[in-house]
């Protein structure tokens, strides 16, 4: 007789207080999974997919499900207007969003950021069912309180990926546009003061500070500096010559930027 004692699969592998233990594995059935390890045990999940494995109604998740049929009840009624999740519909996608949330924070701590970034999407995409579908406010409220932590965790998901390709610029995009959701998050609930003292806010310009200092001087940088050496030497020749590489450089930006317009006009990108 098989044992089911988990002590052999977590032996050697101490639970550690305030600490995110994470580990993957290869599972019997020849695929990868990941493991976060808890002070009684583990949580074991799927890399894709429902975390559990499961298939609820022969879906990939109950989002998928509930979004199936959203579309079902538009191609009978032409509308969705009177669809609504009810308080147990609600209950049941916010304890999948849970599965979800244990595994983007696992995939972070693993720096599987293209996975994180594809779960916190997903539990933003349940935000949205609920607080458009929900046919009791309550249900959306219990929600939205954690919007801007999802948020924040989706545009450092997204950064990160941009820096490992020494994206810079695109990285400190995410994360400004992650602020700006924030920011409109607690403006349309009237509660802009809470904007101002948001961890997650701080959080991502933290983030986009350390970004600013890692990023590698660009030519314009570097002819800027320059110039500003050349006044200060008082090598006026010098700083002219800088000047007129810069003025070539910006006014070839504003060709490009025309051209990119024109394009954009014609339907060419």
């Amino acid at each position: 007789m098989n044992s089911k004692d988990i002590s052999p699969i977590i032996e050697g592998w101490e639970y550690k207080p305030y600490e995110l233990s994470v580990r993957k594995i290869v599972g019997s059935d020849g695929k990868e999974k990941v493991q976060l390890r808890l002070d009684l045990g583990l949580l074991q999940m799927e890399v894709s997919g429902r975390p559990d494995g499961k298939r609820p109604f022969g879906r990939e998740s109950l989002l998928e499900y509930y979004l199936d049929l959203i579309e079902e009840h538009k191609a009978k009624y032409g509308t969705d207007e009177s669809f609504k999740l009810n308080g147990e519909d609600c209950s049941r996608l916010r304890q999948e969003g849970i599965q979800y949330y244990h595994r983007y924070l696992s995939f972070f701590q693993l720096e599987d950021y293209e996975g994180a970034e594809r779960d916190t999407a997903r539990n933003l995409r349940v935000f949205d069912l609920i607080r458009k579908y929900a046919a009791d406010e309550k249900d959306v409220l219990a929600l939205e309180q954690f919007r801007p932590y999802v948020i924040m965790m989706n545009a450092r998901a997204l950064a990160a990926i941009d820096l490992a390709r020494k994206e810079y610029d695109r990285a400190l995009g995410h994360i400004q546009e992650g602020i700006t959701k924030i920011k409109s998050f607690y403006e349309d609930g009237g509660q802009r003061e809470l904007f101002e003292s948001s961890w997650e806010v701080n959080l991502l310009k933290d983030i986009s500070r350390e970004v600013e200092s890692s990023k590698p001087p660009t030519l314009k940088d570097k002819l800027e500096k320059q110039l500003n050496a050349a006044v200060e030497k008082e090598d006026y020749e010098e700083a002219a010559r800088i000047r007129d590489e810069l003025q070539k450089m910006m006014d070839a930006e504003i060709e490009e930027g025309i051209r990119r317009i024109g394009m954009e006009g014609n339907g060419e990108v």
